[in-house]
């Protein structure tokens, strides 16, 4: 991974949760419309780009199934994750009880989202993820502030979850190169569960920014401008 992808990547999660301490307040209008902006830019590329290449390449006739699968699975590390990756933040946790599911859940969603990176290297989707990843750090850190961590907490986990998506990569580029147990042949279908998952986050993104879920016109226009970005990228790929 050259060096600035790596920067993108993991600055964008670092100081979209060390923002927490500058903005204390989760109803910010800028994140909901960075929300809006990037899960429609993330449904898009993961359309445009992701789902050609899955189908293109071996086991094609499979790739559907992995797709359910991810989407599936998203569904279950959102029972932990209690939807911090859509920028949610609750506040029920009493006490200094540290929410382990959360964190969890939130690592290995970033995880998976860095596989495709080491696909083709698409440069639209580091930028999706890591403009998803702003919203999702700063909830993060906003539920570990309200259970009264010190920042000095607060700061290495933030560190630990901007690394998750470049470890993702890094980890991917192993397996699709054969490095990592020989499993080269499982690398679309990894893909396949990493789309499902992308789907999942992208379109409850687009339909939850808003807490009346009713289309406004910087809603709209975010979402346009998501949209139009990605494929302004996929024709000048083209």
């Amino acid at each position: 991974m050259e060096a600035w992808k790596f920067a993108v990547l993991f600055f964008c999660a670092f100081f979209g949760g060390t923002a927490i301490f500058l903005v204390k307040s989760d109803k910010s209008k800028l994140l909901k419309l960075i929300l809006s902006f990037s899960g429609a830019y993330l449904f898009a590329i993961t359309v445009l780009h992701l789902i050609p290449d899955a189908y293109s390449g071996p086991d094609k006739e499979q790739i559907g199934i992995f797709i359910l699968v991810g989407f599936l699975l998203q569904i279950f590390l959102e029972q932990f994750s209690e939807g911090v990756e859509h920028g949610h933040i609750h506040k029920h946790h009493d006490g200094h009880v540290f929410p382990f599911g959360i964190m969890i859940s939130l690592c290995l969603h970033a995880f998976l989202e860095g596989m495709p990176l080491a696909k083709d290297q698409h440069n639209e989707l580091i930028f999706g993820i890591s403009l998803h990843h702003i919203p999702a750090a700063f909830a993060l850190a906003s539920i570990l502030m309200q259970n009264h961590f010190k920042k000095g907490s607060i700061l290495l986990y933030l560190l630990i979850f901007a690394l998750m998506a470049p470890l993702g990569f890094y980890v991917s580029v192993g397996l699709s190169n054969g490095t990592i147990g020989g499993i080269d042949a499982y690398f679309n279908k990894i893909m396949g569960i990493v789309i499902g998952i992308f789907l999942h986050i992208s379109t409850t993104i687009l339909f939850e920014s808003s807490a009346d879920h009713k289309i406004n016109i910087r809603k709209t226009i975010a979402v346009l401008l998501g949209i139009g970005v990605a494929l302004i990228g996929f024709f000048a790929g083209h």
